[in-house]
């Protein structure tokens, strides 16, 4: 795992923020602006008050253009919709910046593939803000799941995002918990089980979908997505069955607080080695790839 207690001795890297909406308040901007890895350079958005309001805070600049953002970094990070990701991060790969990319990489697989493809043929470094995976609980659930037999497993990804508050956006609503949720449970249950082979789902994603995951081991795990459910306390669980008793993964007893300093801490270190981690744009191809394998007809 990675020690973020030991001191970071390289340059800072220098990052631009694509987007001014509630992710992008919460957590992409004091995340990157914390430091002693990055340093936060610039903020650009469609709404340069907005993108100001994000900026002042951290003493960073509000960039007049996304062009002029891109002169000013080294790294992008992005907190826009998919399909502005996918249009956007594509012009900020053929620049030649690292990129740290929300999921999905984009609002289908086809534009997904298509940066995907870019980032590779560059040879860019990129990263994935799929936050369970930086949580410490989450690598050692996953670290205990590598020496079991599992024979099948359930888990559950439930909110009240989509009925009202910052996260009803046009694009969650529209594609629903599949698009939103999915990429954190298939990502976790392909990394606990080992790789999904074949998924199917059922369901409206925009109300509840269930997914059916086979996985190359011969075990079976399901998933229920939804970000239309009154439940008091929503987030992720994870159980895996087998011989032994259930091991089990559950963000309602973690801190909110501790992915991200491992995430900053690896996004840095990525970009200084020039080497990208387990967490890239071919990983958010994969969980697009299954994505559309689930999608209902």
């Amino acid at each position: 795992m990675t020690d973020i207690s030991q001191p970071w001795n390289g340059e800072p890297v220098r990052v631009g923020l694509v987007g001014a909406g509630p992710w992008a308040r919460a957590v992409h901007a004091p995340v990157l602006a914390a430091g002693p890895e990055t340093r936060l350079t610039a903020v650009w958005a469609r709404r340069e008050e907005a993108a100001r309001e994000i900026a002042t805070p951290y003493g960073a600049a509000v960039a007049a253009g996304f062009e002029e953002l891109l002169d000013s970094c080294e790294a992008v990070a992005f907190s826009v919709p998919p399909a502005v990701q996918a249009e956007l991060a594509l012009r900020a790969a053929k620049a030649g910046k690292a990129l740290l990319l929300e999921k999905p990489l984009g609002a289908d697989l086809a534009s997904a593939r298509r940066l995907a493809d870019a980032i590779e043929e560059a040879g860019l470094v990129s990263q994935l803000v799929l936050s369970n995976r930086y949580h410490p609980a989450a690598r050692r659930f996953l670290a205990a799941a590598h020496d079991l037999e599992i024979y099948g497993a359930r888990s559950q990804g439930l909110s009240a995002a989509f009925l009202g508050g910052d996260f009803t956006t046009p694009w969650r609503l529209e594609h629903g918990a599949l698009l939103d949720v999915g990429p954190h449970l298939l990502d976790l249950l392909d990394a606990a089980i080992g790789p999904i082979e074949r998924v199917r789902g059922v369901g409206d994603p925009r109300r509840w979908i269930e997914l059916t995951c086979e996985h190359a081991s011969g075990a079976v795990s399901q998933c229920s997505l939804s970000g239309s459910v009154n439940v008091p306390d929503g987030g992720t669980r994870i159980e895996l069955f087998g011989p032994q008793p259930p091991l089990v993964y559950d963000t309602a007893e973690l801190g909110p607080e501790e992915p991200w300093p491992v995430l900053r801490r690896e996004f840095a270190t990525a970009v200084r080695s020039g080497v990208s981690g387990e967490l890239d744009a071919r990983r958010g191809l994969r969980l697009q790839e299954l994505i559309a394998q689930a999608a209902p007809a």
